[in-house]
């Protein structure tokens, strides 16, 4: 009880989803000693859900990668697994006892009637009904603190990241070369490994076109409905790896995984396109204008965001209602260069 109560602790006192995956698989290791162990992130949009191998143990050790930057390379379709998909649909615990006679185990952690996390164990036997209790509380506690984190990194109104996790998954992604996979691939035999995509990661900034008029004809709580049904829409029309935030206001920036120029454009262009063809309770149609830019490695925050904005700015001064691009523009010559001011300290 005390090894479990001190991992509780560990756990407990991480800020942040990759941490605390490390913590709790240290914590499975250490109680529990599976032969193998993973904790799958479900990604559930559109027809399909993806699972992301965030961390683990196997027979070559174990492994970590960032949480908040899915990996490719790690993650698979939840019908190559039959029992990840039977517990996905169940949302309940589902046990296969396997040919050399372990015992495979999938515990969901479910929130909001969706699993957002699996975890999958292998044992070398069957637990005993106390382990199994300490297990299933080891769990619960896993997810409330996951749940906890969530809200407190979410926008209330919409559910999407906020404006203060911007910074952080803009420099993680910025070196995410160096960090996304801490100690390595530890053999998942089911993970299939594909090519590096090719392209840059991109940056859109997404503003309503003449949303004051909304607020003013139809009145706030109306202005709250059309932003709630405009996230919904973004989180069907952008890859489960892309990620989106609310910037306050009617604004929303998306980092896109890496693309051509060609791709995030038509990306882009399919969220703008079903957002003019979709209803909006009582207002009807609205239309949103999108400016992007390539990230650079050398890039803060503000720096991504001002090219972006210099992109929007011209779709809002040429018709709204369409997709710039700052490079595309640029070497039109329909924008200069935006030069980047030296020596400056820039706050947070």
């Amino acid at each position: 009880m005390l090894e479990l109560i001190s991992h509780v602790v560990q756990i407990s006192a991480r800020r942040d989803r990759t941490e605390i995956n490390s913590a709790m698989v240290d914590a499975l290791l250490d109680l529990f000693h599976p032969q193998r162990l993973t904790i799958f992130r479900c990604y559930a949009g559109g027809k399909k859900t993806v699972l992301f191998a965030c961390a683990g143990a196997g027979p070559n050790g174990q492994f970590l990668r960032n949480a908040y930057l899915p990996d490719r390379d790690y993650c698979l379709a939840i019908e190559r697994d039959p029992l990840l998909n039977r517990c996905r649909k169940e949302m309940s615990v589902v046990l296969d006892i396997l040919e050399d006679g372990s015992h495979r185990i999938v515990f969901p952690v479910i929130r909001l009637d969706e699993p957002v996390y699996l975890i999958d164990l292998s044992l070398s036997e069957e637990f005993s009904a106390d382990q199994r209790v300490s297990l299933m509380g080891l769990i619960e506690y896993f997810g409330n603190h996951i749940a906890l984190l969530d809200y407190g990194e979410a926008d209330t109104l919409t559910g999407l990241s906020s404006r203060k996790t911007f910074d952080k998954h803009l420099f993680e992604l910025l070196g995410r070369a160096a960090t996304d996979e801490l100690h390595g691939y530890a053999g998942d035999t089911h993970m299939r490994r594909h090519s590096k995509p090719k392209g840059n990661h991109w940056l859109a900034v997404c503003d309503v076109d003449h949303f004051k008029r909304v607020n003013d004809d139809f009145g706030h709580l109306i202005g709250d409905e059309v932003l709630i049904m405009l996230a919904q829409t973004m989180r069907h029309s952008f890859r489960f790896d892309d990620q989106l935030f609310r910037f306050g206001g009617e604004e929303f920036v998306t980092l896109l995984q890496p693309t051509e120029q060609e791709c995030a454009t038509a990306t882009l262009e399919r969220f703008r396109n079903a957002v003019e063809t979709q209803i909006f309770s009582r207002v009807g149609h609205v239309t949103v204008s999108i400016g992007f830019s390539a990230l650079l490695p050398n890039d803060t925050p503000t720096d991504a965001i001002d090219r972006a904005d210099e992109a929007l700015y011209y779709a809002k001064r040429n018709g709204r209602n369409r997709v710039e691009c700052y490079e595309k523009l640029v070497a039109e010559g329909k924008l200069a260069v935006k030069e980047v001011a030296k020596g400056e300290v820039e706050l947070f």
